[in-house]
């Protein structure tokens, strides 16, 4: 596929439910509200493909996964992507980057060229134990 994908300048609306839903098994629901809060405001940085897939370790999904083909057909399309949602990881506590939304994209990022920067929104889990 020789087309490159192009990014849209900030998250879809429906990308921050999608993130709250999967952070509310991983954290308490305050603190996955909140998290998903200072992802709303957090600024848009650039990280590789490669990078945040080695960072999450999370596998590269192939061209037949069914959301990675539709990003893929996106591309194809002209269409743009939106910017992923991350929740930083802690390597003192053995924590991985978390996708909060946008692990199929990033995979279709990854495919067509892992060095690819993808626009993403990066933020530390917050937690109300914390100050």
């Amino acid at each position: 596929m020789a087309k490159r994908e192009h990014w849209k300048q900030e998250p879809e609306t429906h990308d921050y439910p999608a993130a709250l839903e999967y952070l509310s098994l991983l954290l308490s629901d305050a603190s996955a509200r909140s998290t998903v809060a200072s992802l709303r405001r957090a600024r848009i940085i650039k990280r590789k493909a490669k990078d945040l897939l080695r960072a999450s370790g999370l596998p590269a999904l192939p061209a037949t996964n069914v959301h990675v083909a539709g990003d893929l057909k996106k591309v194809k399309k002209g269409r743009r992507l939106s910017p992923v949602l991350l929740v930083r990881g802690d390597l003192r506590i053995g924590a991985s980057l978390t996708i909060a939304d946008g692990y199929h994209r990033v995979c279709a990022s990854y495919l067509l060229d892992e060095d690819a920067d993808i626009p993403c929104r990066l933020v530390g889990a917050q937690d109300r134990m914390r100050r």
